[in-house]
């Protein structure tokens, strides 16, 4: 190629790039755009209802605690893949430094930086890299919805754990799994490595893993909002960010006492909304 047609290109991809920035800032509300943005095949995250909800009873130096554990997971529904790469320079250093890979149109890629951090996480059900932030979980009030209790989760193992909808392929959706891996398991010498979620696909944390839970020793009876919620930050570039938030109201009792096993019943369900109401009469 000659200088001259190199540099042709290179203003080209720029111009697609930019305008696809422009449009995806845009987007943070409305319909779920059918194709690209602006030359740019964005994901959509979009993260399930809190789900698989139990109360587990834990040991700590602390006392006995109780604590609401749940299913997590997030769906990407966009025109383009989840893709977001770590590294780091030398084995010193704790933390690789995220950034997301976009995939364009013209086949091309771009590279969005600063997105987070991956961390090894050295836990039973873990010992593996996970990319923080990712989704975070918050239990609130339901009357007036202030924050009760924060999460204490260590951020996510991105992958193809099932499929969204058997039902429907979405354009750009593999037949099969892309990102089938368990994220550098026991690989604490990585310098880098990759993590997505392809078009239709989604990632799961079942409830008895590590950190899958809100701690609820000693809150009144009453009802609360389990929310789950997906980039918070914007970190990561969506075609959409009004989805980013599912959650449940949920109603806790303690009919043998502050000292003994609380019981949740689940009073009602919201996709794709951070605050979710019980019908009347529930």
């Amino acid at each position: 190629m000659t200088r001259g047609r190199l540099l042709v290109a290179v203003v080209v991809a720029a111009a697609v790039l930019g305008t696809g920035l422009a449009a995806w800032s845009a987007a943070s509300t409305g319909a779920r755009p059918s194709g690209p943005i602006g030359g740019a095949l964005l994901p959509d995250l979009d993260p399930v209802a809190p789900n698989g909800l139990v109360v587990q009873v834990a040991l700590t130096e602390a006392g006995k605690r109780f604590r609401l554990g749940f299913a997590s997971a997030t769906e990407n529904l966009g025109a383009g893949p989840l893709v977001v790469r770590g590294r780091r320079e030398r084995l010193s250093q704790t933390e690789m430094a995220a950034e997301q890979v976009i995939q364009l149109v013209t086949g091309a890629t771009s590279v969005r930086p600063d997105v987070g951090a991956f961390v090894y996480v050295d836990e039973v059900t873990h010992e593996h890299w996970h990319l923080l932030p990712f989704m975070r979980y918050e239990l609130r009030r339901s009357r007036d919805f202030a924050l009760v209790v924060p999460d204490r989760k260590t951020g996510f193992c991105l992958g193809d754990r099932y499929e969204a909808d058997a039902t429907v392929t979405l354009p750009g959706e593999p037949a099969e799994r892309v990102y089938n891996t368990s994220c550098g398991p026991e690989q604490t010498e990585l310098l880098e490595l990759e993590e997505g979620i392809s078009v239709g696909w989604g990632d799961v944390y079942e409830a008895w893993r590590d950190q899958q839970f809100v701690d609820v020793t000693g809150l009144a009876a009453g009802r609360y909002v389990l929310v789950h919620r997906v980039n918070q930050g914007r970190l990561l570039a969506e075609s959409r960010y009004a989805n980013n938030a599912s959650s449940v109201v949920i109603e806790l009792t303690w009919p043998r006492g502050l000292d003994r096993k609380p019981r949740v019943r689940l009073l009602a369900s919201c996709a794709g909304k951070a605050r979710c109401t019980a019908p009347r009469g529930s």
